[in-house]
């Protein structure tokens, strides 16, 4: 393996500690060298990606819970949402969304422990923001998502803008995850599983491209943006397995080609079962801009160095300039296993 490949880590968003400051300094201890950005680790209601969500919403008049009983998951009620009969959602008045909050308050800790020299000068801050169809196509009934999809849009964009106004642009970076959009490409719903149907006709690439060419957008060329790729982790499984890397690079180079700015980043998912040259094969028509960082989530708590080195060594083959990270968040990784994840993307690849 060459030596300087791969180069570089990326921590995809939530991590399985309790705090923040418990996450950044132990992924500056442990890989502080192979990160250029650091996230909060997404602790407490946001420890299940977007299930905090409902609860939020559900506060707003004209959105009613489904369901007569909750659905527990630890401090959340999962029950699905809908707008009520007779409601014009235009007219709905949705409250913080809760993701500005988070990040203000984690950035002060990223900023003291800086200042401690904790975490290295010239680290960014990483906020991770789900896309808005995320959230409209996991809770809210299909007949109401194209009707909710612009509230809860631009209800994510004025998280957004505060984020942008509290925290400096030269310390942050945005990613947004994308998940639910993979289950519309992999037509999950119509395989008999859980996802959600494309409520805007029959271009379905085309739709999700516009969509996250707009986020790409709405963040400033000063603050770094990426993407994170992802085909769900619910009790450490994917919705689906993606059969191999074509549809993720289908994804990638569109987004590449219609986003009005550069991306930072790209993250792609590796199934830890997957070391086969089919797999990655798709890499070998992937187009990303020259300044754009690729990472593979080829790190898999299961099999450590040894599986993600063998999967390392397939890649190469088809993308000869990568970083490592996990396929998606750990923040559901078993308890007592956080750090032997996070040593592993360091015993694999090189610093920057």
């Amino acid at each position: 393996m060459n030596r300087t490949q791969p180069q570089g880590a990326l921590l995809v968003g939530s991590v399985n500690y309790d705090d923040a400051e418990t996450t950044m300094r132990t992924a500056a201890e442990l890989m502080g060298p192979l990160l250029k950005r650091i996230p909060d680790g997404e602790p407490g209601k946001r420890f299940h990606w977007i299930m905090f969500q409902p609860d939020v919403l559900g506060q707003t008049d004209g959105i009613e819970r489904v369901g007569e009983h909750p659905i527990p998951l630890r401090m959340l009620d999962a029950r699905p949402l809908r707008i009520a009969d007779g409601v014009d959602p235009s007219k709905l008045q949705l409250p913080p969304l809760g993701y500005a909050e988070a990040a203000v308050e984690s950035y002060e800790i990223f900023r003291r422990l800086r200042g401690e020299g904790v975490i290295a000068p010239g680290t960014r801050f990483q906020v991770s923001l789900p896309t808005p169809l995320a959230v409209v196509g996991a809770f809210f009934p299909p007949e109401q998502r194209a009707a909710f999809e612009p509230v809860y849009r631009e209800a994510m964009y004025r998280e957004l803008a505060e984020i942008l106004d509290a925290i400096p642009h030269d310390d942050l970076a945005i990613q947004w995850d994308n998940a639910v959009e993979f289950g519309i490409i992999e037509d999950v719903l119509h395989r008999g599983g859980r996802g959600a149907e494309s409520w805007w006709g029959d271009d379905v690439w085309a739709g999700l491209t516009e969509r996250s060419a707009d986020q790409a957008s709405r963040v400033p060329l000063d603050v770094e943006v990426g993407f994170h790729l992802c085909y769900g982790d619910v009790a450490e499984k994917h919705f689906i397995e993606p059969t191999d890397a074509g549809n993720l690079v289908r994804f990638a180079n569109m987004l590449t080609d219609a986003s009005p700015r550069a991306i930072s980043w790209i993250h792609l998912p590796v199934p830890i079962e997957r070391d086969d040259n089919a797999y990655f094969a798709p890499l070998d028509d992937l187009r990303l801009g020259d300044d754009t960082e690729l990472y593979l989530g080829l790190v898999h708590r299961e099999d450590g160095a040894d599986g993600a080195s063998r999967r390392i060594r397939t890649a190469l083959g088809h993308a000869p300039v990568f970083g490592v990270a996990t396929e998606c968040g750990i923040g559901r990784a078993p308890e007592g296993t956080t750090e032997d994840i996070l040593r592993t993307h360091a015993e694999v690849a090189s610093a920057w």
